[in-house]
This record gives structure tokens, C-alpha cells and sequence, in this order.
């Protein structure tokens, strides 16, 4: 999830753009279903980024198969260079089935306030070369006033963008408006290619006293995909609860895909050691300091991927075995941080 940064949209650009190398400089991590043993350094970050992806959709396609890979932001790694002028990298593309996107229309300087025409400008190409290589995109924009959510839900409809308008950026609630919600229908959605909306709901413990309540509230929904959390308070759902979450109101069935955050480290997930504390692992980096308890990593360190994928106890493991349709994998956007 993307925290609102209050900076001047040419540095985002410089930033996200500081690459310009359309040879391919795989680092090697995509080659196999498991991260390579020793990788320490990279000389391409966004490479680097592109591979992790690849090796995650790779481990997850082989054990599940139709499963979901959605990177959420980052959307410059469609093309070699990063631009949208540049040429489309195809292993990336092939490996995921979906963008996800924050901010396209509003939220990107703040909650409630439409995004800059430069910014639009700026993702809109990226995104429909996604779009193009046949990824659907999933757009969220932070908004509450009903007649911008109304405006976000039309404008991504006419770009052919699923979108979701959320009215809190802690993603905790189920908002009440529209109602009925855009583009309701009663189909049993079984691939990302049907989904004609979609809620974003990754921390229901803030705003859901109990699992329970959680569960009956989203089966009170007719949305056609839930992206949520693998846990709820510790606790992962169970495959008997996903079979619940995956009814519609309506009689039609959802997909439910799990958040994963793959570019900063979370102190409260199960992974989590205390030693960390006083002796950092070489691929721990420093406190985001716009999410407390959020820590850049070197995403290309191969310990890192490991908790990560390729082995019985890593995350996305543990999200295959709870039964989820597919992953949600957020900070992607990562290079920025180590391109600057």
C-alpha cells in the first residue's frame, strides 16, 4: 500500500525512469522455482524486482495451477527501460496476470484530491501496455466524496480498468457507497479475465471485531474478487474459511487473493525475529518512515526471497496452502527507493 508522498512529480519521475538499459540483465533468480543461493548484489534494480516476480509466479504457477501473480505499482518494470517508449519485457508480462495500481485518479497527493494530469499521463501508457499484452489492470483510488468515487469508478471504466474507490487508505471497511456496487452481477467469476470490480480489504482486524464478523460481512457483498490478508489478528484463514469468503450474496462465487508485501519487511509478521532488533540480517534495511514497523529490504538478497517463496515454510507457501486464488504483492516500487 502506498503511503502518500508529498514530493514533486518530475523527482518521481527522475527516479522512477533512472535506468535506460534495454538489454536484458536478469540476475538469474527467474531461471528456477526456488531463489538462487547466494545472490548479494544487483546492477539492475528494477531488474533485479522483475526477476523476484518472475520466480515468485514461477514457484506459485507450478504448485497451483491458474493461480494469480498481481504486482501492485511498479508498473514501469512492463518495459525493459521503464518507459513507456521502451521495449515491452515479455518475461515480466507473461509471468503476471494482472497489474494493480494506486492513485491513478485520486489519493496521489492526497486522500480525496484527483491526481495531477501528469501523473495520469505519466502511468496511463505503462499501464496499457499491460492492458495489451492481455493483464487485466485493478486500479484503487482514495476517495470519499460519493461524486469523485462516482467519477473514479467511470473514468477507469473508460480506460477498460477494473477499479475499486477507497474511501479510507487503511483499507479496513467495506464502503457503503456506491450501493448497489459498480457493476454488480450474479456471474461465478473463476478467472481474473471475468472480475468486473473488486474490494480491497487488507486489514480487517481494525475494522472487524472477529473473523466471523469479517467473513459474514464480505458474504453480504456481491463483489467478484476480495484482496485481503492472509492473517486476520495472527490467525490465517483456513480453506474452510475461503470457501465462505468466496460467496457472493447473490448466489455467484469470487476470487479471494492474499497481500503479500515482497519490497520492505512487516514487524509483526510470522517471519519476524526479535534478534533483528540489536543484529540486522545483511538484507535488512531501514525503518519506512511513513509505515512504523515497515523495513526496506535488499529484495534481491536471495535470504530474503527464501522467506519469501521456493520452500515449505515460506509465505507464499503458506498462502498456497490456505487455498487462495492467487497473491497480491505489494512494494514492487521498491527500485525507486534504491535508484535514488
Amino acid at each position: 500500500m502506498r503511503p502518500i508522498l508529498l514530493i514533486p512529480f518530475a523527482l518521481f519521475v527522475l527516479s522512477a525512469c533512472s535506468k535506460n538499459n534495454d538489454t536484458d540483465t536478469s540476475s538469474g533468480s527467474n531461471n528456477d522455482s526456488a531463489p538462487a543461493d547466494t545472490i548479494t548484489t544487483t546492477s539492475d534494480y528494477k531488474q533485479s524486482m522483475r526477476d523476484f516476480v518472475i520466480g515468485i509466479s514461477k514457484y506459485a504457477k507450478a504448485a497451483h495451477n491458474g493461480f494469480i501473480v498481481v504486482p501492485q505499482n511498479g508498473i514501469e518494470l512492463v518495459t525493459k527501460n521503464g518507459e513507456s517508449t521502451g521495449t515491452p519485457d515479455t518475461a515480466y508480462l507473461n509471468a503476471i496476470d494482472a497489474n494493480g495500481q494506486e492513485d491513478l485518479y485520486y489519493g496521489y497527493d492526497d486522500d480525496d484530491v484527483a491526481t495531477p494530469t501528469s501523473t495520469i499521463n505519466y502511468l496511463n501508457p505503462l499501464l496499457k501496455i499491460s492492458k495489451n499484452a492481455g493483464n487485466t489492470i485493478l486500479v484503487t483510488d482514495y476517495c470519499s466524496t460519493h461524486s469523485k468515487m462516482t467519477d473514479s469508478y467511470n473514468k477507469n471504466n473508460a480506460q477498460g480498468y477494473i477499479s475499486f474507490a477507497a474511501d479510507s487508505r487503511g483499507l479496513n471497511d467495506i464502503p457503503a457507497f456506491p450501493s448497489p456496487i459498480y457493476a454488480e452481477n450474479t456471474s461465478a467469476v473463476t478467472s481474473i479475465g471475468q472480475v468486473k470490480n473488486f474490494l480491497y480489504l487488507i486489514d480487517p482486524a481494525s475494522g472487524f471485531n472477529s473473523k466471523t464478523a469479517f467473513i459474514n460481512a464480505v458474504k453480504a457483498t456481491n463483489y467478484d474478487l476480495l484482496i485481503t490478508d492472509l492473517y486476520f489478528n495472527n490467525s490465517a484463514f483456513t480453506a474452510a474459511e475461503l470457501a465462505e469468503l468466496k460467496k457472493k450474496a447473490n448466489g455467484g462465487t469470487r476470487l479471494v487473493i492474499s497481500y503479500m508485501s515482497i519490497g520492505e519487511a512487516e514487524d509483526y509478521r510470522y517471519y519476524w525475529q526479535t534478534s533483528w532488533a540489536t543484529t540486522k540480517p545483511a538484507w535488512l534495511d531501514a525503518e519506512n518512515p511513513d509505515w512504523k514497523g515497515n523495513f526496506k529490504v535488499k529484495y534481491w538478497y536471495s535470504d530474503w526471497q527464501k522467506i519469501i517463496y521456493g520452500n515449505d515454510s515460506s509465505y507464499t507457501k503458506k498462502i498456497l496452502n490456505a487455498g487462495f486464488d492467487g497473491v497480491y504483492l505489494d512494494i514492487i516500487d521498491a527500485f525507486e527507493y534504491y535508484e535514488k
